[in-house]
C-alpha cells in the first residue's frame, strides 16, 4: 500500500467520516478514492473542483497575497472539507463526515495532517 492509500484510509478512521477522495482540481478527476459509497465521490469531486478553481479565481481577482487552505461546507446532516495539498499543486482532499457524530475541530486536524504528509 503506498503512502497515500495509507494516508487516505487514516481518514476513514475519524468518527463520523463517510469517504475521501485525492482530487486534481484542474481536470476534475479522482485520482483516488476511499469510503463507504454512501456518496458518489467522483462526481462530488468533480464538483468541488469547481470550487476550488472559482475560489482561487475570486482571490486572483482581488490581488489576494495568501494562499488558499482549506474550505468548508456545511449540510443540515454532512460536513464537506476541502483541503489543498501544499506541496503538490492542482490537488486536493476531498473529505465527507457525518456532522451528527463528527468532531468538526479534530477532523480539520487530521485533514491538515495527512494533506501535509501525503506523497503521490
Amino acid at each position: 500500500m503506498s503512502n497515500a492509500e495509507k494516508d487516505m484510509e487514516e481518514l476513514l478512521t475519524q468518527r463520523g467520516a463517510i469517504g475521501a477522495a485525492l482530487v486534481d482540481y484542474n481536470s476534475g478527476m479522482t485520482l483516488m478514492t476511499t469510503g463507504s459509497g454512501m456518496i458518489d465521490l467522483d462526481l462530488a469531486a468533480a464538483g468541488n473542483a469547481e470550487v476550488v478553481r472559482c475560489e482561487l479565481k475570486i482571490m486572483d481577482t482581488l490581488r489576494l497575497k495568501a494562499k488558499l487552505e482549506d474550505v468548508l461546507i456545511t449540510l443540515t446532516d454532512q460536513y464537506h472539507l476541502i483541503r489543498l495539498v501544499s506541496h503538490q499543486p492542482g490537488v486536493f482532499i476531498y473529505y465527507v463526515l457525518r456532522r451528527e457524530d463528527s468532531s468538526l475541530a479534530l477532523a480539520r486536524r487530521k485533514l491538515a495532517e495527512i494533506a501535509d504528509d501525503i506523497i503521490l
